[in-house]
């Protein structure tokens, strides 16, 4: 018999933003992550976000899954309190037979605190997802899904500019509360190479209004 062939690891920096870091994720975040999950979780229907008592084993867990080779998880830091708000991760990396180039790779694993929704971090956090999928690492395409039901994450997902493929059914397991063990319909959306120049100029653009708007909130600078 051959021997087992050596999943490569997934590997990636810290993504520094304006408004959010993304922390490769390590146990250091779980209390914070356990005060985000905390808050009102009633945009979690559909999400997997674990009760706040049982961050240890979500960190185990997202940290089993990258020594695998499949998942690179990561903290989602809100830079103007330092705490983590939500998490976010790189998944089902796809690799060229021939030489184990990577060609595609999935974002998901997504999901923020209540206080922290609506803020442009999520925005920004795959801004810099997307740039590092194509200009770091030189994919060629970028897969995002969710639940078909999920109609609030259908319409993040296609604020970002990616394109909505069709609905799969029957893809994957479900998070929906009372579904354990049953399956879900994933919607499916992705950014390919060619899309990536108009979708990154989208989402600067998207960026750009979320500085002004906190601009303008902050008013204006003391002396």
């Amino acid at each position: 018999m051959g021997s087992a062939v050596e999943v490569p690891l997934l590997e990636g920096p810290v993504l520094e933003g304006e408004f959010v870091r993304l922390e490769p994720l390590e146990h250091a975040h779980a209390a914070d992550l356990a005060l985000a999950a905390a808050e009102d979780r009633t945009g979690y229907g559909f999400t997997w976000v674990p009760a706040a008592g049982d961050f240890t084993a979500y960190v185990d867990t997202q940290l089993a899954r990258r020594d695998t080779g499949q998942v690179l998880p990561y903290a989602q830091v809100d830079r103007a309190t330092g705490r983590a708000v939500g998490a976010t991760a790189f998944l089902d990396p796809r690799r060229r037979p021939a030489d184990g180039t990577l060609f595609a790779i999935e974002v998901g694993f997504t999901w923020l605190a209540a206080s922290a929704q609506g803020s442009g971090l999520n925005t920004e956090a795959k801004y810099l997802l997307f740039r590092h999928a194509f200009e770091a690492w030189g994919v060629s395409r970028l897969d995002l899904k969710t639940d078909a039901r999920n109609g609030r994450s259908r319409a993040a997902i296609a604020k970002t500019g990616a394109t909505f493929e069709g609905v799969l059914r029957n893809w994957s397991v479900s998070w929906a509360p009372g579904e354990e063990g049953l399956l879900r319909d994933s919607a499916v959306f992705a950014v390919t190479a060619a899309d990536w120049p108009s979708c990154r100029t989208a989402l600067e653009h998207r960026l750009t209004g979320l500085r002004e708007r906190r601009a303008a909130t902050a008013g204006p600078s003391r002396p």
